[in-house]
């Protein structure tokens, strides 16, 4: 389990089917680890626990409760390994491929799935948007879940035939040691960009925790199989030192001469074409970030051995990513976008696509996040102003914080003259209004997401359907 672990009582007659750190969701035959977090600590709730019906504890400190404790080091660390353990070794048997990054991690993700799913390889997939294990399409909480459910559900998609798993891979989960006992067969890394701040606190610990999986040693001595954006500084960097460990990496990039570089590409109004080892790949996405998704989706799946021809029909499936540089269909003469953009890159990403294929003005709707890195709101503000031709800044998800100070905070970047609409939907209706033939709207910053969080509710709110309900025959010119 761990160095130095400690067993406290005697674990003979002990059942033990489930692992969970959350008291209120703990049943008969579970172990319960008690786990420091941010708010609370897991060892308060451990007689909870109990009366639930916990079999047995892991614990960082001794509790004095009569049943069996295994003491450990790191139980966020032994959870992972834990849950491993009983449930059977899941990712043993399954082909676990994770992408991880700042931007591009679920568009690639769905990239992967589709590929694995062309190949005939029974693909599961968690990520940000949902999750699918044996076929049945599951809400996701967060984007990594917590090592106790990972484990589960990945011995769920065994169970029911999956053989392989497209996984997003979040920096968290790797600060949170989420990942624990988790065997990557391989894992991509897309690029890194400022984000999360407010809890890694510096660019140098964000890159550190997010280039942890690439050196993590299995059982067997093996490691994940990598590859890696070469095209993006942070990517250049953690390849040679994956070099330097004796790691050769599949490298990629869209001009840099790499391992797999595009033979040619062009990106147009209706989609993307790439000739990528002989291969034509004609795919629906728009945009050169899709571009660089679709390389790397091409890379995780050579790692896998994935035959050329499986490649080229998965990426080609692929018609959209919801809330990724999603289209919206409407009648009108403009194009609306909404994307789930919500650092100054990929803003600053998404409006450089938008603009070409904008043949008149670019307006874009955006705010940031409460509770979340403060510090990228005044570029975010800056790099819109600069690149749209009109501005509606706006409420997002302000959480617990007044969202006229998140706007007070972006407009300090803001260059030049742009409108602040509170209200997200007046806001959206108001761009729309604003658009005119070959104009192009961007809904930056919610992407999929169905409901805005406010003072600890999530009120229902979805930008793709506010904006197909306003674009509805008619509506617009009433």
């Amino acid at each position: 389990m761990a160095v130095g672990a400690r067993i406290i009582g005697s674990p003979a007659r002990v059942v033990v089917r489930e692992i969970s750190c959350d008291s209120r969701e703990v049943t008969p035959e579970t172990l319960f680890v008690c786990v420091l977090g941010e708010h609370t600590d897991g060892h308060i709730h451990a007689a909870e626990a109990v009366k639930r019906g916990a079999t047995a504890l892991l614990v960082e400190r001794r509790l004095d409760i009569p049943i069996p404790q295994l003491i450990v080091d790191d139980s966020r660390y032994s959870m992972g390994v834990a849950a491993d353990a009983i449930y059977g070794m899941p990712t043993k048997d399954i082909d676990v491929a994770g992408v991880t990054g700042t931007n591009g991690k679920t568009t690639t993700s769905f990239l992967v799935y589709a590929i694995l799913a062309a190949a005939g390889r029974r693909p599961g997939l968690l990520g940000t948007i949902e999750q699918r294990v044996g076929g049945e399409r599951r809400a996701s909480v967060r984007t990594t879940p917590e090592s106790s459910a990972l484990h589960q559900l990945i011995a769920e998609m065994r169970d029911a035939g999956d053989r392989s798993c497209a996984m997003e891979v979040s920096s968290h989960a790797s600060a949170l040691r989420r990942l624990s006992g988790v065997r990557f067969r391989a894992l991509a890394f897309t690029n890194l960009t400022q984000d999360h701040l407010d809890f890694h606190h510096s660019m140098e610990a964000y890159y550190q925790v997010k280039k942890s999986p690439f050196f993590e040693v299995y059982e067997d001595g093996n490691r994940p199989a990598a590859a890696v954006n070469i095209g993006d500084q942070y990517g250049k960097r953690l390849a040679q030192e994956l070099i330097n460990a004796g790691v050769r990496p599949l490298c990629f990039a869209m001009e840099e001469s790499s391992d797999l570089t595009p033979d040619e590409f062009e990106i147009g109004s209706s989609g993307t074409q790439l000739v990528i080892e002989g291969i034509e790949i004609k795919s629906h996405l728009l945009g050169r970030f899709n571009a660089e998704n679709l390389l790397a989706a091409f890379a995780v799946a050579r790692l896998l051995e994935v035959p050329l021809e499986a490649i080229k029909r998965g990426l080609e499936h692929v018609r959209g990513v919801p809330g990724r540089f999603e289209v919206i269909p409407h009648s009108q003469d403009f194009t609306v976008i909404v994307d789930y953009a919500h650092t100054p890159d990929a803003i600053t990403t998404v409006l450089n696509s938008a603009r070409a294929i904008c043949d008149a003005s670019l307006i874009c709707v955006f705010g940031c996040g409460g509770e979340r890195d403060s510090s990228k709101r005044a570029p975010m503000g800056e790099a819109v102003s600069n690149l749209a031709d009109q501005v509606i800044v706006t409420s997002d998800n302000p959480r617990s914080e007044r969202p006229e100070g998140i706007i007070e905070d972006i407009l300090e970047g803001v260059c030049g003259e742009v409108e602040v609409e509170l209200d997200r939907r007046i806001a959206i209706k108001k761009s729309l209004d604003k658009a005119q033939s070959g104009d192009v709207v961007v809904i930056a910053g919610k992407g999929h997401e169905a409901g805005q969080e406010v003072n600890g509710r999530v009120l229902p709110f979805d930008d793709c359907e506010v904006a197909s309900e306003y674009l509805a025959p008619g509506i617009k010119e009433a």
